[in-house]
């Protein structure tokens, strides 16, 4: 099978989006360290402690995201100087490559996807028990 330039370049779009959902998961982030960091100064409370811990592996989750992301639009530009290059399997073996990066990416998304919902039943669970 022959695949063209234009086959890897389909993923640069998405590429793109995805680094900037990931950039604005990792701000938003940062806002709600900071604005948990004073609540723990003023209260110590152990579901502040169980925030903290949460967002601390969600930092490293979305380091992750974003480190597999680069990767794979790094993979994926070699790809095309494999086929700019007329070398077809250098160009089939980094397009793949970026492909299982990218994949690998969404995997740690889905992940913190799932912290970040922890997050919120951590919150639920100590207005509850007030």
């Amino acid at each position: 099978m022959e695949i063209s330039l234009t086959t890897p370049a389909i993923l640069f779009p998405a590429v793109s989006l995805l680094m900037l959902a990931y950039t604005n998961r990792f701000l938003a982030l940062a806002n709600i360290v900071r604005t948990l960091h004073a609540r723990y100064n003023k209260e110590g409370s152990a579901a502040v402690r169980l925030q903290i811990e949460n967002l601390s592996k969600r930092l490293g989750l979305i380091r992750q995201m974003q480190a597999f992301g680069i990767l794979s639009l790094i993979s994926c530009m070699c790809s095309l100087a494999g086929l700019f290059l007329e070398i077809q399997i250098v160009g089939k073996v980094f397009f793949g490559g970026s492909l299982v990066l990218m994949l690998l990416s969404l995997i740690f998304c889905l992940r913190e996807i799932y912290l970040s919902g922890r997050a919120l039943e951590i919150e639920l669970e100590d207005m509850q028990s007030d």
